[in-house]
């Protein structure tokens, strides 16, 4: 069974430790260990996701596969659409039909909080998340390069909610 729990302030170190652990699995094909590990510091580091959930309106949310927590999810509402900034499952969860569990709980927390628009970033050489992407409808708009300190290129992604 698929669930979703919002993550607490006393669980972020451990939602952080989570966090470094898929980063560190999943991007090895295609960043550099310098450039995970500069990434999960500047967002996912315990202190830039307190930082994230107090100033940038941000919430976070554990993905519950059997009662174990098997990815997670960050999201941030915006003026006038929402921000799906992370969706992350844990390897041995992947390709069970998770992933498009946890978009439908991000379409819904959209609708709830009256946002008829999902935006994301996603790093266009990660082929099987965008092909994800384009498969729940999600159109590429723009594709930038957002951090000159790992010098990435970033698609931005929109999807609107009909």
């Amino acid at each position: 069974m698929i669930d979703f729990m919002e993550v607490k302030p006393n669980e972020i170190k451990e939602l952080a430790g989570l966090a470094s652990e898929i980063w560190h699995e999943y991007w090895t094909c295609i960043l550099s260990a310098a450039q995970i590990n500069y990434m999960v510091d500047k967002f996912q580091s315990e202190r830039a996701v307190i930082n994230q959930i107090k100033s940038e309106n941000y919430a976070y949310f554990y993905v519950l596969c059997d009662n174990q927590k098997a990815g997670y999810i960050g999201l941030s509402n915006k003026q006038d659409y929402l921000f799906l900034s992370k969706l992350y499952i844990k390897k041995e969860y992947r390709h069970k039909g998770i992933g498009t569990k946890s978009f439908e709980f991000v379409k819904n927390y959209a609708l709830k909080n009256d946002l008829n628009k999902i935006q994301l970033t996603v790093n266009k050489y990660n082929q099987n998340t965008i092909n994800a992407y384009n498969k729940w409808g999600f159109k590429t708009i723009n594709s930038v390069i957002t951090d000159m300190e790992t010098a990435l290129l970033w698609m931005i992604i929109l999807w609107n909610i009909h």
